[in-house]
């Protein structure tokens, strides 16, 4: 029998999800195929319903692009004013993100407008594109209303640029849509679409003819129609997909494919990510992009192409990684096993002419990996125009080559004349040619390929030139050599290559063996630090010597309100990051400042020090202008997450050393307590006994008052020292409850006959309603809790006091007021901890456990107790019962 019970993980998965999703603001989108279809216009009028039935709105920014039916829908609703900001000699008017954020603070529950979510905002914004600002605002709790196009979503925006003939650079993830909590498809005709462009309601005159002749064409706004269509469904399914998942609703997947693109060094990577991007997203699959480091060096420029390629695949979603390998094909089949790929993305380009049996990439995967599937993406025959970028290196040509090719001749030189001294007589001049092999080898090992090979050509003319007959020409006499001339070029040639190859896998073993030495000394050293400030260093040190970069560490100081933190630099930082940058990076627990989209013009990159429990503070990298590739994003990620435990974890210690000295202390203190009440009642009830037996005889006036004063003192030193030993027993949870259901009348009229002496003269006032229930609860450490209630009103209060019950709920409240001067305002709570007294109370007697006790007894019972001062004068003490089912 299937069982169709959800799964617990999956349940617990949804609640943080809806959790999560409760604390943001919502997000939605209003989406269309392209401009004019009315986007702008429905959000307004969304807006305006909302409007009426009770919500506040305000419109953050909105681009009526001079359409009056648009502009006439907007007029009626409240805007936030535009922030001015200086732009090359002239002012902008861009969307003031602070003001919008305190509007939603001032109207909780509020919709803020926020048009053309894909628009880059204006130079020195706190962000560089709108929808980072919605991001932003949904952290704060705002509900955003936003505006997009399909072609602004960054996996169809090759797509819409080969149907449309123009590129559009505004583009935002897909992921920012596929977050939207609600999708509203605004669709029009294109028939339609066009008459609105004639009548001029899309675009001015001037603009809306060259729109028709160019980006309005009918086939155009088709594609475009049936591409938003598409997306949005794909967006509904996984809606669907998701409701079945939740709700049991059939049977689901019981493993998703993932899938591999495949990024060479050529300028159409980026091709290759967007198409397994879209695939990815169509059937709700994971990705990874892969780039393949063999031992063929790379220029600068093709570095970057592929840096900036793997840095788009990461903003769509992707999973990216460099590999260093000596084999593509080989690395590309291992990596996509390890991580249980079963499809790989690559490009396809048709070739005029190649090296016969020479396969392709793609013919490779198939027969090194035959359980995947291989999918390719066609490429442009021509690569596209080359990118700004550094001057090139020519490799060819480095310092490094030359070098090379020096030794290269020098060591063909000698050889030759070694050669030449073991002609005579010793050596063979066939034998001979091994020498220049090993020249070949060396020269490989040290310089690379194309100094190896110049060695190569070099051995070969100089055997040639001086051991072959005639001697000292380039001419052959006998045949038989030329094969021994091509054999022993060829040989150099494959020892060249194989020896440089070599070297690079030791190269790039040597560079990851000293990371992974460097993180375990890292780690080693973070396991004994003991005070952030150690971490700190440790942190500075390790970045010194892995990046040459200065760093520095900032936490919040100890003790500080959770969030409001306010960040501080640890001691062992050798640079000074930029606070209003950290900050945010603490406050969102988001990575800012360089090389990121928000703030990047920080000198420093601003890494949050996330930890399992809890933000423990910020690593500020100083970069001096460079990109971040990959592999160090991933060390620097890697040694945030190490500073991050290590930070939390001197945190625990400081909790648990804490906590240790406090119960250690508790229980030095309950001994000792118990030990000095039980050797003080003794003397203290023969003090009572002796007081008692001088009343009885006779006595003159004064002899009498002396007497009374010395039985009210002992009698009172004894009731102190039966709060000591109730205190002491109630912590040592020794008490055992007698509960027995009772009417509260019984219980209050015991704690007032117990104090019949001290309530002499005093105005009581007792209200109970006669129908107030029974109560399952210990009549004995009740009353005695009333009657600590009560002696703090008749000490402390000279006016009337007040004892009242009521149900509320499932509790009953008991109130015990008086008219005296109150509690010390802000300490309430701390009134109930042991030997805590008030500002004013210093004259009475008492030791201050009296509220503790009583504290300690309700809270035994499973109720409550609290402490505020009463409006017109006072203080009032409230316990909290809880009302149980009592016996028929």
């Amino acid at each position: 029998m299937t069982d169709s019970r959800p799964d617990p993980d999956a349940l617990l998965a949804k609640v943080q999800r809806d959790e999560a999703a409760a604390a943001r603001g919502r997000l939605k989108i209003f989406f269309g195929a392209n401009a004019g279809v009315g986007k702008t216009f429905a959000m307004l009028a969304a807006a305006h319903a909302a409007r009426t039935q009770g919500r506040a709105v305000r419109i953050g920014v909105v681009e009526t692009h001079g359409r009056a039916d648009t502009e006439g829908i907007a007029r009626d609703l409240p805007r936030l004013p535009l922030k001015d900001i200086a732009h090359r000699g002239q002012t902008l008017r861009e969307f003031d993100l602070d003001a919008a954020l305190a509007w939603g603070a001032a109207e909780p529950g509020g919709v803020l407008l926020l048009d053309e979510l894909a628009h880059s905002n204006a130079a020195g914004s706190r962000h560089a594109k709108r929808w980072q600002d919605a991001q932003e605002l949904r952290e704060a709790g705002v509900e955003v209303w936003t505006t997009l196009n399909v072609q602004h979503l960054e996996s169809l925006n090759d797509i819409v640029g080969g149907i449309t003939g123009i590129r559009v650079w505004e583009t935002l993830p897909d992921k920012v849509f596929d977050a939207a909590d609600e999708v509203v498809v605004v669709d029009l005709p294109p028939d339609e679409l066009l008459q609105r462009l004639k009548e001029g309601k899309v675009y001015l005159p001037q603009q809306a003819e060259r729109a028709a002749k160019n980006f309005f064409r009918k086939g155009n706004l088709l594609a475009l129609r049936e591409l938003a269509l598409r997306r949005t469904a794909d967006r509904v399914d996984d809606q669907m997909q998701a409701y079945r998942r939740e709700h049991s609703a059939g049977t689901v997947w019981p493993n998703r494919e993932s899938l591999l693109a495949c990024v060479g060094p050529d300028g159409n990577g980026d091709k290759v990510v967007r198409s397994a991007a879209r695939l990815a997203q169509q059937l709700g699959l994971d990705w990874h992009a892969v780039h393949v480091e063999t031992t063929r060096s790379l220029a600068e420029a093709d570095r970057q192409r592929v840096q900036r390629t793997l840095e788009l695949a990461q903003s769509l979603g992707a999973r990216t990684a460099v590999l260093s390998a000596p084999e593509v094909g080989a690395a590309l089949a291992g990596y996509a096993r390890e991580h249980n790929l079963a499809r790989l993305v690559v490009g396809r380009r048709e070739r005029a002419w190649r090296w016969p049996g020479r396969p392709t990439l793609a013919e490779k995967l198939s027969h090194l990996a035959e359980e995947m599937d291989v999918l390719q993406v066609a490429l442009p025959t021509h690569s596209r125009p080359p990118e700004p970028a550094p001057q090139r290196e020519l490799g060819l040509l480095a310092p490094h080559a030359l070098r090379g090719y020096a030794v290269a001749l020098l060591g063909s030189l000698l050889v030759t004349a070694t050669g030449h001294v073991l002609l005579l007589g010793i050596m063979e001049p066939t034998n001979i040619a091994m020498l220049y092999l090993l020249n070949v080898v060396g020269v490989a090992l040290r310089f690379g390929r194309a100094p190896a090979a110049m060695a190569a050509l070099l051995g070969v003319a100089a055997f040639d030139f001086v051991f072959v007959e005639p001697r000292w020409s380039f001419a052959v006499g006998d045949a038989q050599y030329l094969v021994t001339f091509v054999v022993l070029l060829l040989v150099g040639l494959v020892i060249g290559q194989l020896a440089a190859g070599l070297q690079a896998q030791a190269q790039a073993a040597r560079e990851r063996e000293r990371r992974v030495r460097g993180l375990y000394a890292m780690s080693r050293d973070l396991g004994a630090a003991l005070v952030p400030e150690q971490v700190a260093e440790i942190a500075t040190r390790f970045l010194r010597a892995e990046f040459g970069a200065a760093s520095a560490v900032l936490a919040p100081p100890p003790g500080a309100t959770p969030g409001r933190e306010v960040l501080a630099v640890l001691p062992g930082a050798n640079t000074q990051p930029d606070l209003g940058v950290a900050q945010w990076a603490f406050d969102h627990a988001q990575p800012a400042g360089q090389g990121t989209d928000t703030l990047p013009a920080s000198a420093c990159l601003m890494l949050p020090l996330t930890a399992p429990m809890r933000l423990r503070g910020v690593l500020a990298v100083e970069g001096k202008g460079q990109r971040w590739s990959p592999e160090q994003r991933e060390l620097l990620d890697t040694c945030a997450a190490l500073l991050a435990i290590s930070l939390e974890r001197i945190h625990y210690i400081e909790v648990a050393q804490s906590s240790t000295l406090q119960i250690e202390s508790e229980r030095l203190r309950n001994s000792l307590l118990t030990a000095i009440s039980h050797d003080l009642r003794t003397p203290l009830a023969a003090l009572v006994g002796l007081a008692d037996a001088l009343k009885l005889t006779p006595l003159n006036g004064p002899q009498v008052d002396v007497a009374d004063a010395m039985r009210r003192s002992a009698l009172r030193m004894s009731a102190l020292v039966a709060n000591l030993l109730d205190m002491a027993r109630l912590q040592s949870g020794t008490v055992q409850l007698s509960r027995h259901w009772l009417p509260l009348q019984e219980v209050v009229g015991g704690a007032l006959a117990n104090l019949d002496e001290a309530l002499a003269g005093r105005d009581v006032a007792v209200d109970l309603p006669a129908d107030l229930p029974l109560v399952e609860l210990d009549a004995v450490l009740i009353e005695r809790v009333l009657v600590n209630l009560l002696e703090n009103a008749t000490k402390y209060a000279s006016g009337a006091i007040r004892i009242g019950a009521r149900t509320a709920g499932r509790n009953v409240e008991i109130d015990v007021s008086d008219t005296g001067p109150g509690f010390p305002a802000g300490r309430e709570a701390q009134l109930f901890d042991k030997f805590e007294r008030g500002d004013r109370e210093s004259a009475t007697p008492g030791v201050g456990l009296g509220l503790a006790i009583a504290k300690a007894i309700v809270e035994a019972h499973g109720g409550r107790i609290s402490a505020h001062n009463v409006s017109t004068g006072g203080a009032c003490v409230r316990i909290e019962l809880p009302l149980g089912q009592p016996p028929t």
